[in-house]
């Protein structure tokens, strides 16, 4: 770092020590640590930085490093929790799959990825990743912050890929999972999740129902629930669950459930209904 001012060599400390290599900063980052962008040039052409997308930058890997098998995604996602201070969460699909319920996710939904956001900077959907970034509002429910908390991300030795990732719970990712049905997630891949939750909390699931925003949304829960039935459904008798009031037609071609009084797929009425009416 010959040559360099004084202020160039703390803004280069600052970039190697708060920003792990593979990890992500913008524009807004660096002026924050006031950081001009005439350095950052500098930095990009010295090799301390990888211009990836305007206004986005990561610090290259060592070449010695194996990156076999490593999701790029959460390294993004860890870079704008962990060091842009961005409000986003994993959920959906993606939080139940990292958190051991991903036996039923489909080889087409391999690769997608469910995070929730109020604002995201544009050059969030530009960085090139082995994955599909499908982005929500965190608007389900009355507290954006509900259900969601800190979830180990074990990928490799290096101790800054150890840091936990804000996800949902898995009581708060089935519904935003159901919240998706059926434009994006399918009646059977729902279904299969629900095989696979047998230990869900009723303590956790009764106020993420009481919270939910969308009737339709609660609607399809207690349809899948009672389904399965669970040891954790029973307990949520308790619970003062707003499911709204007539019926709702949701699917085309689906027939009325005779409880829960929404058009689900004829596969998903309780086996002693009668036929009901098409919608």
């Amino acid at each position: 770092m010959s040559g360099m001012t004084e202020q160039n060599r703390h803004n280069v400390k600052t970039i190697l020590e708060d920003v792990p290599p593979g990890f992500y900063v913008d524009s807004k980052w660096f002026k924050a640590q006031g950081i001009t962008r005439s350095s950052v040039s500098d930095y990009t052409a010295n090799g301390w930085l990888e211009h990836v997308a305007h206004g986005v930058y990561r610090r290259p890997l060592p070449s010695s490093f194996e990156q076999s098998g490593f999701d790029d995604w959460q390294v993004l996602v860890l870079s704008l929790q962990k060091i842009m201070g961005y409000t986003v969460h994993v959920g959906g699909l993606t939080a139940l799959k990292r958190q051991g319920h991903g036996h039923y996710v489909s080889l087409s939904q391999e690769k997608d990825v469910f995070l929730y956001a109020e604002k995201l900077p544009g050059w969030v959907a530009k960085v090139p990743l082995n994955a599909n970034l499908s982005i929500r509002k965190p608007s389900l429910f009355a507290t954006d912050a509900q259900g969601v908390q800190q979830h180990s991300t074990p990928q490799g030795d290096a101790p800054w890929w150890q840091w936990s990732l804000l996800s949902s719970s898995p009581e708060r990712a089935i519904l935003e999972a159901l919240n998706e049905l059926p434009d994006t997630v399918t009646f059977h891949t729902l279904d299969m999740a629900f095989q696979g939750l047998v230990n869900l909390s009723p303590r956790k699931l009764g106020p993420l129902l009481e919270a939910c925003k969308k009737v339709q949304v609660k609607r399809l829960f207690y349809v899948f629930a009672e389904r399965h039935n669970h040891a954790w459904f029973k307990h949520l008798d308790k619970y003062q669950v707003d499911l709204g009031t007539g019926d709702r037609s949701f699917v085309k071609g689906g027939k009325l459930h005779p409880k829960y009084r929404i058009t689900v797929p004829p596969e998903y009425l309780p086996s002693s209904t009668e036929a009901q009416n098409e919608f």
